[in-house]
């Protein structure tokens, strides 16, 4: 299938900033661009998070300290720089990648030469389509002469696609959900399964009371971090309220280690509905195919509320799921207990697989980028 892909070096630079998402999304672009014979260095300030996000080594990604200033002895540019989420390349790399054009006796703004890729979040919001693929001429500093290109990640065509393994719907059909589940050290009886990795969501408390009066009995799969530190305020919070808050133990909790991003795909799979943060975690959970609830990470401006309702849009979301989500997310002004949103997966179900069915029906990231790189430079 990749007979004809052309085999070239990859330099992708990533800052960790918070949370670890982005050197997340990094990884996984390093390795699926190994996977297709391409040959990757991961620059990155800080790689302590890969000991458990990705314990095995990569073949094809070599991970280098991103250092300041950047030690350029004995390293050679490659053929494509990536510059990760504006996280602006070291401008000794940026001087050398120019002297290595113009060495060559090639002009640095030819396109077919200069292979510079700023790569985007994800939005589903219109720019995105208006913007991908778009040229940006370097006008000065030591790229000067340099064009670099943006690329978006999407959900729908005409954009970048999302990350997605050549072998992702093979590994989901071996897994066996009962099998690891009782390796996390849960013996499962069929209750509802509900993954949590979140910030500190505005809606947890009616939602925690809420699950603990249900019929069904739901065990909460919590990941380290931010979404135990939250759990944990509200349980002791209602606690101190109220003891009796949840004496049917209808609710369980099982408190998870800090995950690989293989055993996160694996319980998102596990799990009936996902608690997503962020952009990886969401990306993983649209190909999980189950009903999903998205923490967008809130912003000052409040422009996440416009990039949550074009996702909810783009995902045709029914009413009771985007009603939950305002919750969920504090867009909406807290609720009474006889107005809150319930919580539906069986409702939310077809709309999560159809959207897994719609993105499948495209190329991946990787792919495109290859083919992006390749037709336009």
């Amino acid at each position: 299938m990749y007979s004809e892909t052309p085999l070239l070096r990859w330099d992708i630079f990533c800052r960790v900033i918070d949370n670890f998402g982005d050197i997340g999304v990094c990884w996984r672009l390093a390795c699926q661009l190994a996977q297709r014979g391409q040959s990757v260095r991961l620059w990155v300030d800080d790689s302590t998070a890969l000991a458990w996000m990705a314990p095995e080594d990569s073949t094809g990604v070599e991970v280098k300290r991103w250092t300041n200033p950047l030690d350029l002895a004995q390293i050679t540019p490659g053929d494509v720089m990536v510059e990760a989420f504006g996280c602006e390349i070291d401008a000794n790399f940026i001087a050398s990648y120019a002297y290595h054009i113009s060495a060559r006796g090639l002009d640095l703004g030819s396109c077919q030469k200069c292979r510079w890729i700023n790569l985007e979040y994800l939005s589903a919001e219109t720019y995105v389509l208006r913007s991908h693929g778009l040229p940006s001429p370097v006008m000065s500093g030591p790229g000067k002469g340099l064009t670099k290109h943006f690329f978006y990640p999407g959900l729908t065509e005409g954009t970048g696609g999302l990350l997605r393994e050549t072998d992702l719907l093979d590994r989901q059909a071996r897994f066996d959900r009962p099998a690891w589940l009782k390796q996390q050290g849960l013996n499962w009886q069929g209750e509802r399964l509900v993954s949590l990795f979140c910030y500190e969501p505005a809606g947890l408390g009616d939602w925690l009371e809420a699950l603990a009066q249900d019929s069904q009995p739901t065990c909460l799969l919590v990941t380290p971090g931010r979404a135990r530190a939250a759990l944990d305020a509200e349980i002791s919070c209602k606690t101190r309220l109220n003891p009796l808050w949840n004496k049917h133990k209808k609710l369980s909790f099982l408190y998870l280690p800090q995950l690989s991003q293989t055993d996160y795909d694996h319980l998102l799979w596990a799990s009936d509905v996902n608690f997503v943060r962020g952009e990886d975690s969401l990306v993983r959970a649209l190909w999980a195919g189950k009903p999903l609830v998205w923490h967008i990470y809130p912003q000052d401006d409040a422009a996440h509320v416009a990039k949550l309702k074009a996702f909810l849009d783009w995902l045709e979301a029914p009413a009771s799921l985007r009603q939950f989500h305002r919750h969920w997310n504090g867009i909406a002004p807290a609720a009474n207990r006889s107005s809150q949103p319930d919580f539906l997966p069986q409702e939310w179900s077809i709309c999560a697989a159809l959207a897994k069915t719609r993105l499948l029906a495209q190329d991946d990231l990787v792919t495109q980028l290859i083919r992006f790189i390749t037709k336009n430079h």
